[in-house]
C-alpha cells in the first residue's frame, strides 16, 4: 500500500469515528404514566345521607366539653375507621362564651394514605352552646341541635368516605378533617378554633393537599349555594369548576351562580394559614345571608330536605372521582 492510499484510509477511518462520537446521545425522555381509566362515580344513598345526620342529632347537642360531644367523636373515629381510614385525633383546648380551656378534638382521618397525591375535605362537627338569634327569649342561651350547622357537612364526609370504602378510589388519597370547636364565637371573634389550630400544625408541611372543600350548612329545604367570596380569591379555578361540573351533572338548581358573599368560615384559615386552596360550599342568599334557622332552634330534622342534601354530596363525590382519574 502506498503511503497516499495510506493517508486516504487513515483520514477515512479518523472521519469515522469522529461521526460515530459527534452523534447525538438519544435524550433520556421519561416515560409518560399510564393513563387511568375513567373513574366510575358511584351514587350518593339519600337515606343514608340523612342517617348520618339522625344519628348525631341522637347524641344531643354536640358542644365541647358535654358527654354527647364525647359520644359523637367516639362514633366518628369508628365509623371512619370502619370505612378503612387511618384515624388520629388532634386534642386541643378552647376557650369561648366564658368556659375556659375546655377539651376539644379535631378528626383527622386518611383514606388511602400510601397515596401521594391527596386532596381534603373538611367539616366542623360541634354545635353552637346559644341560640342568640332565636326569636324566643327563652331559648336564647340554650345549646342548638345543628341539624344544618354541623350534621349535615359531617354526614357528607361521612357518606363520601362509605362510597369510597364500597368502591375503590385509585391514584388519590382523601384526608377527612372534622374541625371542632368551629361553631362558638361572639362578636369579640373567637371562631373556627379548630380550623385554626389544624392549620398552623401543618402550614410548614413539606406534603400537603392539592386543594380542599369545605362542607358547611348543607341540605336545608329550598337551599341554593352561591360563590362564596374567599373562595373566589383563594381558589376561582376550583369554585368555577365545581360549579360548571354540578350543571352539567343537572345540579345547576342548586350551585347557582351569583355573589354569596364573604363567610368567614373555617376554609379562610385553611388558605390563609396552611396555604391549600380551598373553597366552602355554604349556604347564602345573594345578599350574603344565611338562613332563617341559622343559630335558632329552628335548625333541626325538619330543616333536612334529603334530596338537596344529596345532591350537594353528589356534586363532591364527582370531583372525588374524577380528580382521581385526572378528568377533573
Amino acid at each position: 500500500m502506498t503511503n497516499h492510499i495510506k493517508k486516504l484510509a487513515y483520514l477515512f477511518v479518523f472521519g469515522l469515528s469522529l461521526f460515530v462520537s459527534c452523534k447525538p446521545e438519544k435524550p433520556n425522555v421519561e416515560e409518560p404514566k399510564a393513563q387511568l381509566p375513567p373513574a366510575k362515580v358511584p351514587g350518593v344513598n339519600a337515606d343514608s345521607a340523612f342517617q348520618f345526620v339522625a344519628k348525631q342529632l341522637s347524641f344531643g347537642v354536640r358542644v365541647p366539653g358535654t358527654e354527647a360531644h364525647i359520644k359523637t367523636r367516639d362514633w366518628l373515629i369508628a365509623k371512619m375507621k370502619a370505612y378503612g381510614a387511618e384515624v388520629t385525633t388532634q386534642g386541643f383546648k378552647a376557650s369561648f362564651l366564658n368556659k375556659v380551656e375546655i377539651p376539644s378534638y379535631n378528626i383527622i382521618a386518611k383514606v388511602n394514605p400510601a397515596e401521594k397525591k391527596r386532596i381534603a375535605l373538611f367539616a366542623h362537627w360541634d354545635t353552637r352552646l346559644i341560640a342568640e338569634k332565636d326569636e324566643n327569649p327563652a331559648m336564647k342561651d340554650k345549646p342548638i341541635l345543628g341539624a344544618i350547622d354541623g350534621a349535615s357537612g359531617v354526614a357528607g364526609l361521612l357518606e363520601i368516605a362509605r362510597l369510597i370504602h364500597q368502591n375503590k378510589l385509585n391514584g388519590l388519597g382523601v384526608d377527612f378533617i372534622f374541625f371542632d370547636a368551629e361553631d362558638q364565637g361572639d362578636n369579640e371573634g373567637n371562631w373556627c378554633i379548630g380550623s385554626q389550630y389544624w392549620s398552623n400544625s401543618i402550614k410548614d408541611a413539606t406534603e400537603k393537599p392539592e386543594f380542599g372543600i369545605l362542607l358547611d350548612l348543607i341540605g336545608a329545604k329550598g337551599a341554593t349555594y352561591g360563590m362564596e367570596q374567599y373562595s373566589m380569591q383563594a381558589a376561582p379555578d376550583l369554585v368555577n369548576k365545581v360549579w360548571a361540573l354540578a350543571k352539567k351533572m343537572n345540579k345547576g338548581h342548586i350551585f347557582n351562580v351569583y355573589d354569596g358573599g364573604g363567610i368567614m368560615d373555617d376554609h379562610y384559615y385553611v388558605n390563609t394559614i396552611a396555604k391549600i386552596p380551598t373553597i366552602d360550599i355554604i349556604q347564602t342568599t345573594d345578599k350574603g345571608t344565611f338562613g332563617h334557622y341559622h343559630h335558632t332552634h329552628k335548625d333541626n330534622i325538619n330543616e333536612i330536605d334529603k334530596e338537596i342534601l344529596a345532591g350537594v354530596i353528589q356534586v363532591v363525590t364527582a370531583v372525588v372521582y374524577k380528580t382521581s382519574d385526572g378528568t377533573f
